[in-house]
């Protein structure tokens, strides 16, 4: 068991989970890096993005049963990630772990896991 797969069970529910892929969202709209990445519809977006972290953090199964194993290197392969992508999405889900309370006791844990999630989507030299 690694430390992220016991927050899901801490948090409680699954409501934080979607507040903060809402705060992460916002900060995706917002960023000229980010947003042409995107679809001009998020919905389908934010909804694989919280059961991947409800999923990841211990809680529903709901992302593998809908999509199978996450495979998040080859999904994100058809986008242009670099370093300015990889630091634009990392400054948005700090801003949005920052907005979200529930979150704010597994920072350190959280921190770590995203760094190295963002830096493994890379798959661009910049």
């Amino acid at each position: 068991m690694d430390a992220l797969s016991v927050i899901y069970e801490q948090v409680g529910s699954e409501e934080p989970f979607y507040r903060l892929v809402e705060f992460f969202y916002n900060g995706v709209e917002d960023s000229t890096v980010l947003r042409p990445l995107y679809p001009k519809d998020l919905s389908e977006a934010k909804s694989k993005l919280a059961k991947y972290l409800i999923y990841r953090m211990g809680g529903s199964q709901a992302y593998v049963q809908e999509r199978g194993h996450p495979r998040m290197r080859a999904r994100h392969m058809p986008f242009k990630i670099g370093m300015k992508e990889r630091d634009a999405w990392l400054l948005a889900m700090n801003s949005a772990l920052d907005q979200t309370e529930e979150f704010k006791p597994f920072r350190a844990e959280l921190d770590a896991f995203f760094e190295h999630f963002a830096t493994f989507m890379i798959n661009q030299p910049d």
